[in-house]
């Protein structure tokens, strides 16, 4: 038996409009919505590696500059496939300690995403 945490299992962030963020969701990083068995209005979504839930409130706080990140498979692909969306990004950035590359995209309650790819992470 350990003490230590296996692994997050889920984040959750606020949203103002339950139907557009699990739609963008699920177009953008191919996530699945789960439609709770409960009375919860919380919105469940899984990529089957990792979960996010998003809570409904009726105004957005500003989150800036609070995000949190996705790994990318391949850096190219994904880059195309968020021009294809129409999804706006910053400028990509590759660190030159390890050839990473990174940059932000935002949800439609502006949620800050960081996309991050290392060429030598193990799966």
């Amino acid at each position: 038996m350990s003490s230590a945490p296996r692994y997050i299992h889920h984040v959750n962030f606020p949203t103002t409009d339950a139907d557009q963020t699990a739609e963008w969701y699920t177009k953008v990083f191919g996530m699945k919505r789960i439609m709770p068995k409960s009375n919860t209005r919380v919105v469940l979504m899984t990529r089957g590696n990792f979960d996010l839930h998003f809570t409904p409130v009726e105004e957005m706080e500003r989150m800036a500059p609070y995000h949190f990140a996705v790994e990318v498979d391949d850096w190219d692909d994904f880059l195309a496939h968020l021009k294809d969306l129409g999804i706006r990004h910053t400028r990509p950035i590759q660190r030159p300690e390890n050839q990473s590359k990174f940059c932000y995209i935002h949800d439609p309650d502006h949620t800050m995403i960081e996309l991050v790819w290392h060429s030598k992470r193990p799966n």
